[in-house]
């Protein structure tokens, strides 16, 4: 595999991927602290092949993996083996680059319904009455 295919259109190098194998944190006894099985993906979108629209959407997104310098960074240690958490990453950096592949709809503004204006006065009416039973009584 040397691309990782986004699509029919879009694929990117692996060359354009920095994958990195990292030691794992958490429990795993010796295993976790002998061998590297976690895999540390970097990937910098804005000096790729990718579409403008597709990189403009990424930087949008509020996303904690996406760095300011426009560098996608995605660390992967669910699995026991380096090879299958570099699949994981992959494919996580995969639907990434497909949710920004879609355009996003564009929002149709819409008035509320009389009977929603309606129902929204006579629950205010009603709240008024009860607020104003917890008054004091006057003689």
């Amino acid at each position: 595999m040397k691309n990782l295919e986004i699509n029919a259109n879009i694929s990117i190098p692996l060359s354009k991927i920095e994958l990195k194998a990292i030691r794992s944190t958490g429990p795993g006894g010796q295993n976790v602290n002998k061998v590297s099985t976690a895999i540390h993906l970097r990937f910098n979108f804005l000096e790729s092949n990718l579409p403008e629209k597709v990189k403009a959407r990424l930087q949008n997104l509020k996303d904690s993996r996406i760095t300011n310098d426009g560098s996608i960074v995605i660390k992967s240690q669910q699995y026991r083996s380096s090879n299958q958490n570099r699949q994981f990453a992959l494919m996580e950096l995969k639907k990434m680059i497909e949710a920004a592949l879609k355009e996003p709809r564009k929002r149709i503004p819409t008035k509320p319904t009389l009977a929603s204006k309606k129902r929204r006065l006579n629950d205010k009416s009603h709240r008024s009455k009860l607020k104003s039973l917890r008054s004091r009584i006057e003689d």
